[in-house]
C-alpha cells in the first residue's frame, strides 16, 4: 500500500488561488493547500489530505472519473471534476448564444457526461422562440426542461428532484439566465455558505466567481448525497481540448449522418458524396447547427 494511501480522504468543495475547501467524509471542512507548488485540484476531486497546523496539505489528486473544462488558445479552466451530469440554463429572455450552448454540450459529449438543457422563463411571451430554437437539439435526444424558477419555484423544485437525485450535477448558463434562483431554491443555505467558504479561504468577492460545491437535501434523510455545483459565468467558452476530426462525433445530429460520407476523413465543408451536408439539404441537421460547426471547425483548424 502507497503512503498516501493511508492519509485521510476528502472532497474539494471550493477553492481559491491555492487554498482549497476541502470536506472530509463526517461533512468537516478544513482549509488546504497543495503540496509544492503546482496546484491541479478543481472542485469534485477526491484527495488525500493530512493536517497542518489548523489547516491541511494536499498530497495526492485521486484518479478523477472525468473533467469538464475549456480551452482557448491562452489558457485552460477547468470548471469541476467527477460529475454525473450537466445542466445547461437557457432562457425564453435574454436571447441566448445558440454557439456557447453547443459549445458546452460538445465539452460535456467529449468528456463523457450526460447534460441536460433547462429552458427557463417559460412564463414569458419569448417561449415560443426560444422553444423553437432548442427544437433541433430534441430532435438529436437532448432532454429541455421548461421551467419557470420564480414565477413557479414548487413546480420546478418538484421536476428538478427526481433528476438531481444522488448525482452531482453542475450548472451552466449565462448571466441573466436564472442560476442563481436555481441555486437558492435548492440549497436555501447556498449563500451563507458562499459566506462561510469566502472568509475561510480569504477570498472575498472573488469566491462568488469561482466554482462552488453544495448538498442539496431533497429528502433529510438523504443528506451529502445529492450536490449541485455551481460555475462561474464565461464570456468564451474555447474548445481547443477537441481534436478537429472529431468534432464532428461529438455533436450527435452530425455523427448521425458522418458515416454516410463517401470519405473516411470528410471535413463536411466541400467533399463529394458529404453524408452531413447531404442531410443539410434535407433539412435532418439545422442550418445553425451546421454553422457552428463550420465556426470550431475553423478555429480548431487556423494556425496557433
Amino acid at each position: 500500500m502507497s503512503k498516501t494511501a493511508t492519509l485521510d480522504i476528502g472532497l474539494v468543495v471550493a477553492g481559491h488561488g491555492r487554498h482549497y475547501m476541502v470536506e472530509t467524509p463526517e461533512g468537516v471542512r478544513i482549509t488546504c493547500h497543495p503540496r509544492g507548488k503546482k496546484s491541479d485540484c478543481v472542485v469534485g476531486d477526491r484527495v488525500r489530505w493530512q493536517p497542518s497546523g489548523d489547516e491541511g496539505v494536499i498530497e495526492h489528486v485521486e484518479p478523477r472519473r472525468n473533467l469538464l473544462f475549456r480551452q482557448d488558445e491562452w489558457k485552460t479552466k477547468s470548471f469541476a471534476a467527477n460529475l454525473d451530469q450537466l445542466l445547461v440554463l437557457v432562457a425564453a429572455e435574454p436571447v441566448f448564444s445558440e454557439s456557447q450552448l453547443a459549445r458546452a454540450l460538445i465539452a460535456a459529449e467529449s468528456a463523457g457526461i450526460a447534460a441536460r438543457i433547462v429552458l427557463n422563463k417559460a412564463d414569458l411571451p419569448g417561449i415560443a422562440t426560444a422553444r423553437a430554437r432548442l427544437a433541433a437539439y430534441t430532435r438529436m435526444g437532448v432532454e429541455v426542461i421548461e421551467l419557470a424558477l420564480k414565477a413557479r419555484p414548487d413546480e420546478a423544485r418538484e421536476r428538478l428532484a427526481p433528476l438531481l437525485h444522488a448525482k452531482a450535477t453542475l450548472v451552466l448558463g449565462p448571466s441573466g439566465t436564472g442560476k442563481s434562483t436555481l441555486i437558492n431554491l435548492l440549497a436555501p443555505d447556498a449563500r451563507a455558505q458562499v459566506g462561510e467558504i469566502s472568509q475561510a479561504l480569504n477570498s472575498g468577492r472573488h469566491t462568488t466567481t469561482s466554482t462552488q460545491w453544495y448538498w442539496i437535501a431533497l429528502d433529510p434523510r438523504q443528506a451529502r448525497e445529492t450536490a449541485l455545483i455551481d460555475s462561474p459565468g464565461f464570456q468564451e467558452f474555447g474548445l481547443r481540448q477537441i481534436d478537429a476530426a472529431q468534432l464532428a462525433m461529438l455533436m450527435p445530429d452530425l455523427r448521425r449522418h458522418a458515416g454516410e460520407c463517401r470519405f473516411y476523413n470528410c471535413t463536411h465543408l466541400h467533399e463529394p458524396g458529404c453524408g452531413v451536408r447531404a442531410a443539410l439539404e434535407r433539412d435532418e441537421v439545422s442550418e445553425s447547427r451546421y454553422r457552428i460547426y463550420t465556426e470550431i471547425f475553423g478555429e480548431l483548424t487556423q494556425r496557433r
